[in-house]
């Protein structure tokens, strides 16, 4: 794992040559850009920015990267997550990234880094991974085992409740692994924003957020692009979702180059341009060395628990029903 010096200020990077944008075309590969931003691989070409937000989130959180990113000259996509199960979001992501031409530099925030990293696998555009204090699961890991890897996380004050005392339920009457999560309102600044914004505006991300299926964190991965895509990762180092030294030690596994940054698991909200300027890396930086094993390094058992959907991307833990 390459480890960047944080530097607070965003420095600026050069300006590639641009070239016209096409028009988007519903059915056909596309730039997928609002931004004037280059299609086609020529020399040349700014690659597409794909975004990808995590559970409880949306995609509204990129706004000030996207800003950022545009001002730069890159074609910018910021696509919703369905939320609805690692298989099919991935899917999704996948088939929409068909429609991109071009290179692409593809992001993904807490549970976003599980969808890109199913997505990515496979795709010769994908250039290069970014994960915002996200989850890069090894094949066969659930975002629930990562999430209960090392402690950190502030979703549950009691071990033994049927459901982490941050969330709220949401049965959907397909049986009881059919059900939506929240972050309950009085819990949503500590869990997911580690206090860092002002009241008024916590409360707006809390009134806003999207609900996240158990399926989210309960599905295994299946392909693992970052094994042969290089990958840079930003540690929150106040992150109180997924928890810090899990997201230390996805990034060392996976060789990305890493930065480390004084903020919460939403680090789009509090330190936009730390995100942005990882991304600019990551978009003309140095390739970094790819992870040397992708063997899982086996997740710690969860005695007699169900379900723990950690997120922003998530995971819940919710527990095994006595017999």
């Amino acid at each position: 794992m390459k480890f960047i010096r944080h530097v607070s200020a965003r420095r600026s990077l050069p300006l590639a040559l641009l070239v016209p944008a096409a028009v988007l075309m519903a059915a056909g590969p596309s730039p997928a850009s609002e931004s004037g931003g280059s299609a086609g691989s020529g020399a040349g070409a700014k690659p597409t920015v794909v975004l990808v937000h995590g559970a409880w989130a949306d995609d509204s959180g990129w706004d000030e990267v996207i800003r950022s990113l545009r001002a730069e000259g890159y074609p910018v996509v910021a696509t919703a997550n369905p939320l609805r199960g690692l298989t099919g979001d991935s899917a999704y992501l996948a088939a929409r990234l068909k429609t991109i031409e071009g290179p692409v530099v593809l992001v993904g925030h807490s549970y976003g880094g599980a969808v890109i990293t199913n997505a990515a696998a496979g795709n010769p555009d994908v250039k290069s991974l970014v994960y915002i204090a996200a989850f890069a699961p090894d094949k066969g890991e659930t975002a629930l085992e990562l999430a209960a890897k090392h402690p950190g996380s502030h979703l549950t004050d009691d071990p033994d409740a049927p459901l982490p005392t941050a969330l709220a339920a949401v049965p959907l009457g397909g049986g009881p692994a059919d059900v939506d999560t929240y972050i309950k309102p009085d819990k949503f600044s500590d869990v997911f924003l580690s206090d860092r914004l002002e009241a008024g505006r916590a409360a707006v991300l809390a009134a806003r957020q999207r609900p996240a299926h158990v399926a989210t964190s309960a599905e295994v991965t299946r392909a693992v692009a970052w094994k042969t895509i290089p990958s840079w990762y930003l540690v929150a180092t106040d992150d109180r979702t997924i928890g810090t030294d899990n997201l230390r030690f996805m990034a060392e596994r996976a060789g990305s180059t890493t930065i480390e940054v004084d903020a919460p698991h939403a680090v789009l909200e509090t330190d936009p341009d730390d995100v942005t300027d990882l991304i600019l890396r990551a978009a003309h930086g140095s390739r970094p060395a790819l992870a040397t094993t992708g063997a899982s390094k086996g997740a710690a058992a969860l005695g007699g628990v169900a379900v723990l959907a950690v997120a922003g991307g998530t995971a819940l833990v919710v527990r095994s029903r006595r017999a």
